[in-house]
């Protein structure tokens, strides 16, 4: 069963028994972060999915910080979620996101490796070069179109690590636009200029290999023109 539908925040791209595949407007959170009445991609997907059955139900599986936009995985069994979860790194194929970054990288494509850990009291993620303990990142980067002052970069992932972009982004010079958290601060947009672009994976049931992908948001195009 393959659907494709509107929410609000929400463009449902995928739909069958076991998953929904979900375009998400930046602003929205993924889940609530404690807040009463909070409007997050999962309380719209829960109304969504208890329309056809009171005890129809979804389940996280990954997570998109507020303001990043683009694609999200949600199973509709907990048997679903912990097998997506569990075989998550062996089981996608690829993750790439685009970003409008303030400067440009150092060169035209590369890997940047660190060890990233938070602080639990700011809820900030650091980087460190070397094995300090923390959780092992990999990130690989291309120039996609040079602008100025702005750069459109993809960027692949590795591993999935709160934050991971917007930390190498800035550690390596040219953070991600509109990132107050983490560098550059405000730009046109008016948002963080980050997009989960595309990703593949192998389906929990079925096997079989997935692939979407989403369009490059518009304001991206006009600030690097």
């Amino acid at each position: 069963m393959e659907r494709e539908s509107r929410i609000r925040g929400l463009e449902i791209v995928y739909e069958d028994e076991f998953i929904i595949v979900v375009n998400k407007a930046a602003g929205l959170l993924t889940i609530s972060t404690g807040d009463a009445g909070e409007v997050t991609a999962y309380s719209l997907l829960t109304d969504y999915v208890r329309r056809r059955g009171r005890r129809q139900r979804i389940f996280i599986v990954h997570r998109l910080d507020r303001d990043t936009s683009g694609l999200l995985v949600f199973a509709k069994t907990e048997r679903v979620k912990r097998d997506l979860q569990d075989g998550w790194n062996e089981n996608v194929i690829e993750r790439t996101y685009i970003a409008v970054t303030a400067g440009c990288p150092p060169r035209e494509s590369g890997t940047i490796t660190s060890w990233l850990t938070e602080n639990p009291k700011s809820k900030m993620v650091y980087s460190c070069r070397y094995d300090n303990g923390g959780r092992k990142a990999v990130t690989h980067f291309k120039l996609i179109r040079q602008g100025n002052p702005y750069c459109l970069v993809e960027f692949d992932l590795e591993t999935g690590r709160k934050n991971q972009i917007r930390v190498h982004a800035a550690a390596g010079g040219f953070p991600v636009a509109g990132d107050r958290k983490y560098g550059q601060g405000a730009c046109p947009a008016g948002r963080l200029c980050l997009h989960a672009r595309s990703l593949s994976f192998r389906h929990p049931v079925t096997a079989e290999v997935l692939r979407f992908s989403t369009p490059t948001p518009k304001v991206f195009k006009k600030m690097i023109d």
